[in-house]
């Protein structure tokens, strides 16, 4: 009894953690990564300490000078008891690992943990019963961390093409998903120099399908796109009509 107290309590917390990130509140995120890690334990529960040192690798790579505090989780996550019994496990977390390795410098690891998070998933029953929390990942966000992975190395024509894949097989229901990716080719197309095609992919993001998706890690994202764009091109037609656009609909955000 008191084992599946402290799970829900694990699930709660790392609910309002995952929340926090998403937010950019450093601080209120450690206290709830280290109060859900404790309840996990108390559960004995190695699925649920997977998905915090999960988000802890998100978390650490927020914090300036973080890289080796998100190596240290994403190698956490990877040495965890669910990773050995689940594929899919096995996948999701040297994913992580390889966003921490791209951001530390580390390009022929990150590369490497990437092969193997796709050898994992083809051996993942989709089938199987686990957490709800775990349901997002599938090839298409696959294909969106490798994005990450190759926007954080500078290989941003790569980067473009992962992003279309995963973009084309993403569930409708994951509508920021949907939005923080298309962010990101946004910026990807941007730093190849495609000025018209890059303001007409973020200009998406800022529609009506996007929804409450222009919140958290998305909105932050579309701030350096908005920098970089005047940087890049300050007198285009495009920029002036993003800029406008993108006045208005940061006059409408809470």
């Amino acid at each position: 009894m008191k084992s599946r107290l402290y799970a829900s309590a694990a699930a709660f917390t790392g609910t309002a953690l995952w929340s926090a990130i998403d937010a950019r509140e450093i601080e209120r995120a450690e206290r709830h990564f280290d109060r859900a890690l404790r309840y996990a334990r108390l559960a004995q529960g190695p699925v649920a300490e997977l998905r915090l040192w999960s988000h802890q690798v998100l978390l650490s790579g927020q914090r300036p000078g973080g890289q080796s505090d998100a190596l240290a989780a994403a190698e956490a996550g990877r040495r965890s008891a669910a990773c050995r019994r689940d594929p899919l496990y096995r996948s999701l977390a040297p994913a992580r690992l390889a966003r921490a390795q791209a951001q530390a410098g580390e390009c022929t690891s990150a590369l490497r943990s990437l092969d193997h998070a796709r050898a994992s998933l083809r051996k993942a029953d989709p089938a199987a019963q686990r957490p709800s929390w775990i349901g997002f990942y599938d090839e298409a966000e696959l294909n969106g961390l490798t994005a990450l992975v190759m926007e954080d190395t500078g290989r941003h024509a790569d980067a473009e093409a992962f992003l279309h894949m995963a973009l084309t097989r993403l569930r409708p229901d994951l509508l920021r998903n949907r939005g923080y990716y298309s962010a990101t080719l946004a910026l990807s197309q941007l730093r190849q120099g495609e000025i018209e095609r890059a303001c007409a992919t973020a200009l998406t993001v800022l529609s009506e399908e996007a929804g409450d998706s222009l919140a958290g890690r998305t909105r932050t994202l579309l701030h350096s796109f908005h920098r970089e764009l005047r940087t890049a091109a300050p007198n285009a037609r495009s920029t002036a009509e993003w800029a406008n656009r993108y006045t208005q609909a940061k006059g409408t955000q809470p």
